[in-house]
């Protein structure tokens, strides 16, 4: 029996010889599949943000990052990525054919043609009715004349009211004028005069004039001239003042006197602010004459001519006293006169004045 048994278990120990057989711990491997849940449900996310989020960060840099965290844009080279566009010229730019009103993200779109506004001083003077409509730009031009543009205004000024030093006797010299009047129309006068000190007034007029505005830095004039001192003379005054480009105050006049003679004269200034309050003013003046007249000791041709240079210090806008010097000559036909008359010919005044206005 026993060998029976024996016998029976030799093939099975044959078939198993040379073969290693698993360790009975190792079925505790088995237990390891109750942390695999945990695995795979975090796993599952991952791999679908990998996919979504793999596209927008190319663009991210470019787009998204810039708002979070700016950066100075440097206009000359700009990059996209890794690639570079070419230098953008802003000089080059023309933002007046830019239609703003029809910008998309991304693209921006031109005005077939640049439109005139009011405010280009190349266009015309009814250049909103182009926008507006000329029927309500009418209305509004009415209004505004009726409550600004028609409103009267009363001005004065003392130019010159100033001493002068020179050889021999000293003098003195005024030069005023004023206005009363609305933007376009206005009466202005205007008076001047010299003479020096212990002898009769050399020289006087006053004028009455009506003044046109022609621009808007410039009046036409025209009226009367009346003289107070010489000969009695009356005269028909046509001119223009104004201000010329570069801050050039002109003051130019021609008369016709009752005795037919014909004369002109020419002023011009300028102030140059050194300081706020601090300002020099050159200044010059020449008088013309179409013919001689004797009796006024004046030639034809250029009459005189005056150069000067003051000085004043703003203590208000509304005062402000002055020193300087100014040069005169006789020239011409007038010059010989004044020499006949024992006069000078080229006279230096040395002047301190003030000048004024309210």
């Amino acid at each position: 029996m026993i060998a029976l048994l024996v016998g029976a278990s030799t093939p099975a120990l044959a078939q198993h010889e040379g073969h290693v057989m698993p360790m009975p711990a190792k079925p505790v491997v088995k237990a390891k599949p109750a942390p695999k849940p945990p695995v795979k449900a975090v796993v599952k996310p991952k791999a679908a943000p990998a996919k979504s989020t793999a596209k927008p960060k190319a663009k991210v840099p470019t787009v998204k990052t810039a708002p979070a965290k700016p950066v100075p844009m440097d206009h000359g080279v700009m990059k996209q990525g890794e690639q570079q566009t070419a230098p953008m010229d802003h000089g080059q730019m023309d933002h007046g054919m830019m239609n703003h009103d029809a910008m998309t993200t991304g693209a921006m779109q031109p005005n077939p043609a640049p439109t005139i506004t009011p405010n280009d001083e190349t266009g015309p003077v009814s250049a909103a009715d182009a926008i507006w409509g000329a029927d309500v730009m009418r209305a509004s031009r009415e209004a505004v004349y009726q409550e600004h543009g028609d409103m009267q205004m009363f001005w004065f000024q003392g130019d010159r009211a100033e001493y002068r030093m020179r050889d021999g006797k000293d003098g003195y010299l005024w030069d005023v004028q004023g206005y009363y009047g609305g933007d376009l129309n206005k009466f202005w006068f205007k008076s001047e005069g010299e003479g020096s000190f212990g002898e009769p007034i050399e020289q006087a007029e006053v004028q009455a004039l009506y003044s046109r505005a022609i621009a808007p830095f410039f009046d036409l004039q025209a009226g009367v001239r009346q003289d107070l001192t010489g000969p009695d003379r009356t005269h028909a005054v046509i001119g223009v003042q104004g201000l010329m480009p570069y801050m050039f105050e002109v003051d130019a006049a021609a008369f016709l006197s009752s005795k037919g003679d014909l004369t002109a004269r020419i002023e011009a200034e300028y102030d140059q602010r050194i300081t706020q309050r601090l300002i020099l003013q050159p200044r010059a003046e020449v008088n013309l004459s179409a013919q001689d007249i004797p009796e006024l000791g004046i030639g034809s041709g250029v009459d005189n001519l005056e150069l000067g240079l003051r000085l004043r210090y703003e203590f208000a806008r509304e005062f402000a006293p002055y020193i300087g010097i100014e040069q005169e000559w006789k020239i011409g036909g007038s010059r010989d006169y004044a020499r006949a008359a024992g006069e000078d010919a080229s006279v230096t005044n040395y002047v301190v004045g003030v000048r004024f206005w309210f």
